[in-house]
Order: C-alpha cells, then sequence, then structure tokens
C-alpha cells in the first residue's frame, strides 16, 4: 500500500467522491441502494485508501461516454428528500408533540386576547405551560432519536453535518 492510501482524506475529497457515485447514479451504473450505501461509507472515509474501492469499478469521469466531462450531476429531485422535524420519531412521540402544541397554541391564543382586551400587558403565563413541558418533551425526542441512530447499521447511518 502507497503512502497515499494512508493520507487522511479531506471534507472536499468526500464530497468530490459523493458527487462521482451521484453522476454514476444518473448514468444508471449504480442502482439506489447501491449509492446510498456507497455514499454512506463515502462520508465515513478517513484516508484515500477508504475512497478508492468505492469509485474503483467506475469509469473515470468522461472517460468512456465519447463526450467532454460535465460538472457532476445532481440527484433525482424524487431520490432526494428532506425529512421533517417530526419523521423520525415513533407515532407516541408525535402525538405528544401534537397535543403539546395544541395546548400552547390555545393557552397562547387566551393570552393575546385577554392582553388585549385589557389596557396592560398581562404576565405571560402561557410560558410555564410551553416550557417545562416543552423542554421534558424535547429531552425525551432526543434521547430517542440517538438511540435509533445507534441502532442503525454502518452503512446506513447519516452522513455527520460539516461546515
Amino acid at each position: 500500500m502507497d503512502d497515499r492510501h494512508r493520507m487522511r482524506a479531506s471534507d472536499h475529497d468526500r464530497q468530490e467522491v459523493v458527487d462521482r457515485l451521484r453522476g454514476a447514479l444518473v448514468d444508471g451504473r449504480l442502482k439506489m441502494d447501491e449509492f446510498g450505501d456507497r455514499v454512506g461509507l463515502a462520508y465515513q472515509a478517513v484516508t484515500y485508501g477508504d475512497l478508492a474501492p468505492l469509485c474503483a469499478d467506475l469509469p473515470a469521469a468522461g472517460s468512456t461516454t465519447g463526450r467532454e466531462a460535465a460538472p457532476p450531476a445532481m440527484a433525482p429531485a424524487a431520490c432526494v428528500r428532506r425529512q421533517g422535524v417530526l419523521a423520525g420519531l415513533p407515532a407516541t412521540l408525535k402525538v405528544l408533540w401534537t397535543i403539546w402544541l395544541t395546548a400552547v397554541s390555545v393557552n397562547v391564543v387566551v393570552w393575546a386576547l385577554v392582553s388585549g382586551t385589557s389596557a396592560h400587558l398581562v404576565y405571560p403565563w402561557p410560558l410555564w405551560v410551553a416550557g417545562p413541558y416543552g423542554a421534558a418533551l424535547f429531552a425525551v425526542s432526543a434521547g430517542v432519536t440517538q438511540i435509533r441512530r445507534s441502532r442503525l447499521p454502518a452503512g446506513r447511518r447519516p452522513p455527520p453535518v460539516t461546515g
């Protein structure tokens, strides 16, 4: 193994590999599950040696198509999915968040009506409804999310957020 394979890869190097994999997906060289697995491994790669096998079975960019190398293609819109805030939570926590939001909304509306109809601003008591219960619910949701992420297999974990 040469020295280059032992050198640490940068975020830019990992992103270049992901862009090349995305181009292979668009060209039909990779299936969606292969693409997902390889992208996960690319974001977890530490050295160039970890990145090299991910594209070893793919042609060099623009070498076999007879056309000039184009900039890396974006993944199809159907493949890129943005998840909502509550998307990864179990149904029970989604219901609890909905109940909390409804209770807080009703309390804020009542407080706003009382403050609006009186001559002065009333003490913001809805904070006592929103704060402690919201903090407890947030802590439970964060714990559940962390437990679920730790149970995912290595190739299926979401890439770390950098930058």
